[in-house]
C-alpha cells in the first residue's frame, strides 16, 4: 500500500500535467497566471512530500510548451553465459542498476539500450527483444517527482571489452540471486527477477502495466 507521501506526489505530478497543458493552449493572460501558479503549487507539495528542494523539482521539467507526456527510461537486459545479469554502478548514488537512462531524440529504443550499455561498460549488444513496459507508478520505486515508463529490452553480448565510464564507479556481472545494493529508482530486485523469467520464457507475452 501506497504512503501518504507518495499518494500526494501521484496527486502533485497530475495537478502539474493538467496546468502545463492548460499553459500550453491558455488564450488568456488570466489563465495563464493561475495555470503557472499551480505548477508552482504542485512542485511545493512533491518537495514537501519527498524532501526535495522545490527547485531542483521544477528543474526537472521542460518548460511549457507541448502537451505533457512521460519520460522514457530504457534498461538494458544483459545475461552472460552463467545466466548473471549486466549491473553497473552508478556514480549518482553508488548503488547498481541494469545500463539504462533516459530515452534520446534521435534513437530508437533498441538503439539506445545498445547505446547505454556501450557508453557505460564498453560492451557490444544486439538488442533481441522487449521483455517489459512497467509504469514506475504502479511498482515500489522511492518517490520521484517525474512520471515515467520504464522499457526493459534483452540484449545479448556480441563483444567488446570492460572500459571506464565518467558517470559509472563499476560494472559486471552478477548471480541473479546475489545481487549487489541496487539503485531502487532505476531497477528493483523483483523486476531483475521477473527479466530472468521472461528470458527462460520467450513464449510468453511482453509485461505491460
Amino acid at each position: 500500500m501506497k504512503t501518504r507521501s507518495e499518494r500526494l506526489v501521484e496527486v502533485a505530478k497530475r495537478v502539474r500535467a493538467l496546468a502545463q497543458n492548460g499553459l500550453v493552449y491558455s488564450l488568456s493572460e488570466y489563465d495563464t497566471e493561475r495555470y503557472e501558479e499551480l505548477t508552482h503549487l504542485s512542485d511545493r507539495i512533491t518537495a514537501l512530500a519527498t524532501g526535495l528542494d522545490e527547485a531542483d523539482v521544477a528543474s526537472g521539467y521542460r518548460p511549457a510548451t507541448d502537451y505533457v507526456t512521460p519520460k522514457v527510461d530504457i534498461r538494458a537486459v544483459v545475461f552472460n553465459e552463467k545466466e548473471e545479469i549486466l549491473l553497473v554502478r552508478e556514480k549518482a548514488d553508488g548503488r547498481w542498476s541494469l545500463p539504462g537512462g533516459w530515452s534520446d531524440v534521435g534513437y530508437s529504443p533498441k538503439e539506445v539500450a545498445a547505446k547505454e550499455v556501450k557508453e557505460e561498460t564498453g560492451l557490444d549488444v544486439r538488442p533481441v527483444r522487449l521483455l517489459a513496459v512497467m509504469d514506475m507508478s504502479k511498482h515500489p520505486h522511492p518517490v520521484i517527482p517525474y512520471y515515467v515508463y520504464k522499457f526493459f529490452i534483452l540484449c545479448e553480448p556480441v563483444g567488446g571489452t570492460f572500459t571506464e565510464a565518467f558517470d559509472i564507479l563499476g560494472k559486471g556481472f552478477f548471480p541473479v540471486d546475489a545481487l549487489p545494493p541496487l539503485s531502487l529508482e532505476r531497477v528493483l530486485p523483483e523486476q531483475i527477477r521477473w527479466m530472468r523469467h521472461l528470458y527462460h520464457h520467450p513464449e510468453e507475452e511482453v509485461y505491460l502495466d
